[in-house]
């Protein structure tokens, strides 16, 4: 880049610098005019499985080793890692991988969700609670663990639950990976978990 070439970049970039744009405020929501459920845990439960994942009622974390022992896939797993360990006792052990390629072959990963969405039957997943990540996104399969006093009505009201976000990695997790990219056909588990377990505690 010639000289003259980069001056004339640089006052362009200048004019934008002080180029004020007098934004528009954002609307205030009126809470009486979002959706609302009158069950939102048979809404979410109903959601979720339009999206392809799978509720389950449970009371005790040992019912839900319980109900993953009745799943084929589950009973064959060799890899699991799992941060509710009063569930499911990991055969992986996080603390002792630095590379999370290490998790490229994991099985089941089990994990806390912070609150679930009827709308939409997404669960908000909080970066801190994972040591790793990829692992909810690298495994064959998934399940997560949220209390159904957890459940929200929507997404405004999950976003206020949010708050402002803390510097990190945080995601909504709703049903198994999907893609109907090619010639519009519907595939689950096409680039992530094959099937999502939701496991809902009191």
């Amino acid at each position: 880049m010639s000289e003259a070439q980069s001056n004339s970049r640089q006052i362009i970039l200048d004019r934008l610098k002080g180029c004020i744009v007098d934004a528009p405020e954002l609307p205030t929501i009126d809470p009486a005019r979002v959706i609302q459920f009158e069950d939102r845990l048979q809404q979410f439960q109903d959601t979720l499985a339009s999206v392809g994942g799978e509720a389950h009622l449970v009371n005790t974390p040992s019912e839900i080793r319980e109900k993953l022992q009745t799943i084929e896939v589950f009973q064959s797993a060799r890899r699991i890692a799992s941060t509710v360990p009063d569930a499911v006792t990991p055969t992986v052990d996080l603390a002792t991988i630095d590379d999370p390629h290490a998790l490229s072959t994991l099985d089941w990963t089990i994990v806390r969700g912070e609150f679930g969405v009827a709308e939409n039957g997404a669960i908000w997943i909080d970066g801190k609670t994972l040591p790793h990540r990829v692992m909810i996104f690298i495994a064959q399969y998934l399940a997560i663990v949220i209390s159904r006093s957890d459940l929200l009505n929507n997404m405004h009201e999950a976003y206020a639950r949010i708050g402002t976000p803390d510097p990190g990695f945080g995601v909504f997790v709703s049903g198994p990976s999907k893609t109907a990219d090619i010639e519009q056909s519907l595939v689950l588990g096409a680039h992530g978990c094959r099937k999502l377990q939701v496991f809902l505690l009191p």
